[in-house]
């Protein structure tokens, strides 16, 4: 397996992708909404790597190597030797039927020769949880990593790149076969639980009405005092720690918006009844060690390597940690060292299993890595 990476601007890209000196099968994508040549990009791939499938989205800013940006894209050109990969595509036809999306697209890439799909999904049309459900229907056996596409909130601009197709409403799947390949991943927050656990006792979907019988917004309100006269950025800094059932590992939550009307809590993702959840808050400082720790917990079961890093952390991280934001990729590449590639982008939701022995989930508010190489 061999790794080129390039981080293309929009005026020197063309030169820059001339230099790629391997005969890539594989090419990620990770593109800023401010790139305006991306079709122009990708047909001159195409032309010049026929023989490469071309996989990516749309971001809410671009990791390559150490560097986070804005306005570029993150290309890895990867040469697999051994590891055959195919792509499969599904449309959103709606947000509630993001189930359904999920395992059709599962179904296209179900093999028994299959060991890991990693997969991106428009993030402003997608129902991320009953996609993650949908897809491990399927793929009972199999991996799963990957992230919601970063879009305009404006607009709800988003795309995903699957071959010469860069589109919104559509989610891609990427399929590789062979025991030959060695992935890992993990994800972490690094954020910090208090307070008494809540019992959900009345919601639908990602809506929470009501927390052991009283009005969620009511609840959470006195939670933030203050503070949520700055909300939504408090939602950011104040999520939730959410937990189906004892045995589950917990997942993050965060509070995009507050129902007045209803006294409800609109989530980023799925919160069912039954569940229970208990407030979080965290620092800089924190959640810089939970990108490390998301790292070493990656690389803690593999014995060669890794070739590749795809890191995908939270838009949400990117705006608590400002400034320091490129701290925590530093932190991940410290870990793995500086042989990997770094490539990866700030999403709208993170798709991984917790650790090399979790079910995958869908999360917020975390940094999630997934290393690749062959033996």
């Amino acid at each position: 397996m061999k790794v080129e990476q390039l981080s293309l601007t929009g005026e020197n890209w063309s030169g820059d992708i001339d230099t790629i000196e391997i005969q890539p099968n594989l090419i990620l994508l990770f593109v800023s909404l401010l790139f305006k040549s991306k079709r122009a990009l990708v047909s001159k791939l195409q032309e010049r790597y026929p023989n490469a499938l071309l996989v990516g989205c749309s971001t809410a800013g671009e990791i390559s190597g150490s560097k986070v940006s804005d306005d570029t894209v993150s290309l890895s050109a990867i040469e697999f030797e051994k590891v055959i990969c195919k792509i499969a595509t599904v449309d959103i036809i709606n947000i509630d039927k993001s189930y359904e999306a999920g395992k059709f697209l599962a179904s296209q890439l179900e093999n028994e020769n299959l060991k890991h799909a990693l997969v991106f999904s428009d993030g402003s049309n997608v129902n991320g949880a009953d996609l993650v459900t949908g897809l491990k229907s399927i793929l009972k056996n199999t991996s799963i990593t990957g992230g919601l596409s970063g879009y305009n909130i404006d607009s709800k601009e988003a795309f995903i790149i699957a071959n010469s197709n860069i589109v919104g409403k559509k989610i891609v799947g990427l399929g590789f076969y062979g025991q030959e390949l060695n992935v890992s991943f993990a994800s972490n927050g690094g954020w910090d639980s208090f307070g008494a656990d809540r019992l959900v006792t009345k919601s639908k979907k990602n809506i929470v009405y009501e927390l052991d019988g009283q009005p969620a917004s009511e609840i959470y309100r006195k939670f933030l005092g203050e503070k949520v006269n700055t909300f939504p950025n408090s939602g950011l800094s104040f999520p939730f720690s959410m937990r189906v059932n004892e045995l589950d590992t917990p997942v993050v939550r965060t509070v995009r918006a507050i129902n007045e009307e209803e006294h409800s809590l609109v989530f980023a993702a799925n919160v069912p009844v039954g569940s229970s959840l208990r407030l979080m808050n965290s620092n800089a400082d924190r959640l810089i060690k939970g990108a490390e720790n998301s790292a070493k917990s990656a690389i803690n079961t593999i014995t060669q390597q890794p070739e590749l890093a795809i890191l995908v952390s939270c838009v949400g991280r990117r705006l608590l940690l400002k400034q320091l934001v490129e701290e925590e990729v530093e932190a991940v590449e410290e870990v793995l060292g500086k042989h990997p590639k770094i490539t990866g982008f700030y999403s709208f939701g993170e798709i991984a299993p917790s650790g090399n022995s979790s079910p995958c989930e869908l999360h917020n508010q975390t940094m999630t890595v997934t290393t690749l190489s062959e033996c």
